[in-house]
């Protein structure tokens, strides 16, 4: 007899673990509370424009994107490797010149940065490279900026490269975050590319429910989960009219109930702790600010497809050529721009203040060109979109089987804030919920 398990929340590691568990025989139910699967991993359209919810991209080389995605199916758009480093009347190209042979003499005359800070580079590169998989998240930790000033990079080189190229990874300018991520997506950006489906990033999550589908989960949207209750609490399960020794019983918000003999929570953090009480589940976030904005028709933008760091500035943190890098992203006669800007402050600034900060930025990096009919598509305000990673905390996350009875967890909040960790943490939580089984 088969056995009965239940996820809450259709994101990626609630996605992974549904299907895993699936595969490994079990009858699985997946509730999800949004009328689509995604999590935090979404695409909207705007006008006939493709804009991901907040500017998400995948790393090709993460371990997971193998286990579970096929790269060919989601037709990646790749950025060019490394950023082009922007000020007032100055830009200038910093490439991995291991990875784009082009991009190498353009990189070599970069004044933005020291001789001894490019060779430092790849001599980190290096380093980083010898490292196990399992080495990046455990032993001493510390802040980015610390880090950096260890291996003795230069106090230019931090700010002008990567205050703003690691802003945007970490969404913390200030480098506080734990050096643990930094070294884990340096190491990846030297083994792979950055890039976005060219249906946009929610081809991510439509995969992964496509899978499982095919693995005979049953995934139910528009569905909440209010409350679980293990056999030690004294529910008694709808089914059998008799308390269950050795399940739980999940309760939806409509006062519908269902026994499992497993649970997979992989809401939200914050859901995740009020569901199974977990105190050691992360409930800090990190918010971010993408606006999207496209230029009147027949206007093109072009950087060689890559990311134009602001130097200068905090705001916008960055400017990312959308359009040139994913076509698919813009109607044929229009470009499609992204900017990130970090910080609560950004969350509470009016829209036209945004869009002017782009504009600004744009016309001082190119004062050649007019800028003035830059438009706002829409500007997407996340208040949680990371949970904060300071030096130390990953040694501290909860582990999958951290809840009483039969639950297990399921979220980058068990790993580290990343797709990698999401996908991670759903084969980790299936592998926990098949000892309950």
């Amino acid at each position: 007899m088969s056995k009965d398990v239940t996820v809450v929340g259709g994101g990626l590691a609630g996605l992974v673990a549904a299907t895993r568990l699936a595969e490994a025989g079990a009858d699985v139910t997946l509730y999800e509370r949004r009328p689509a699967v995604g999590g935090r991993v979404r695409t909207e359209t705007v006008d006939g424009f493709t804009l991901d919810r907040g500017f998400q991209v995948l790393f090709t080389s993460y371990p997971t994107v193998a286990d579970e995605l096929d790269a060919d199916t989601l037709d990646i758009r790749r950025f060019a490797p490394g950023a082009t480093i922007c000020r007032p009347g100055s830009r200038s190209t910093l490439s991995d010149p291991l990875r784009d042979p082009r991009g190498a003499i353009p990189s070599l005359l970069n004044d933005e940065v020291s001789f001894s800070d490019k060779l430092r580079t790849l001599a980190l590169r290096y380093d980083l490279a010898k490292r196990d998989e399992e080495d990046f998240f455990s032993g001493p930790d510390r802040s980015i900026r610390e880090y950096l000033h260890r291996w003795g990079f230069a106090d230019d080189y931090v700010e002008n490269f990567v205050e703003p190229f690691y802003g945007g990874i970490t969404l913390d300018r200030s480098l506080s975050t734990s050096k643990q991520v930094f070294e884990y997506t340096f190491r990846a950006m030297g083994r792979g590319a950055i890039g976005v489906p060219a249906e946009g990033i929610h081809a991510i999550p439509e995969a992964l429910a496509a899978r499982a589908r095919g693995a005979g989960v049953t995934i139910e949207t528009g569905e909440d989960v209010e409350s679980i209750r293990t056999a030690g609490q004294g529910r008694i399960p709808f089914r059998t009219g008799k308390a269950n020794d050795d399940g739980a019983t999940v309760e939806l918000a409509d006062g519908s109930t269902h026994e499992t003999d497993a649970v997979v929570v992989a809401t939200t953090p914050p859901e995740a702790r009020r569901l199974t009480g977990v105190k050691s589940v992360p409930t800090e976030g990190v918010p971010n600010v993408t606006g999207w904005y496209t230029l009147p028709a027949g206007e093109s933008f072009e950087t060689g497809k890559r990311i134009l760091l602001n130097a200068a500035e905090e705001s916008p943190n960055a400017v990312i050529p959308m359009s040139e890098v994913a076509p698919e992203y813009a109607p044929d006669d229009r470009a499609l721009l992204a900017a990130t800007f970090l910080g609560e402050d950004s969350l509470e600034r009016p829209a036209a203040d945004l869009r002017n900060d782009v504009r600004d930025a744009l016309a001082a990096w190119y004062p050649d060109r007019d800028f003035a009919g830059l438009e706002t598509l829409d500007v997407h305000r996340i208040r949680f979109a990371q949970f904060a990673q300071p030096p130390g905390i990953h040694a501290d996350l909860p582990a999958p089987d951290d809840p009483e009875g039969p639950v297990v967890l399921a979220g980058d909040y068990t790993e580290w804030s990343s797709i990698q960790g999401a996908l991670e943490s759903g084969q980790e939580a299936a592998a926990a919920a098949d000892e309950y089984l």
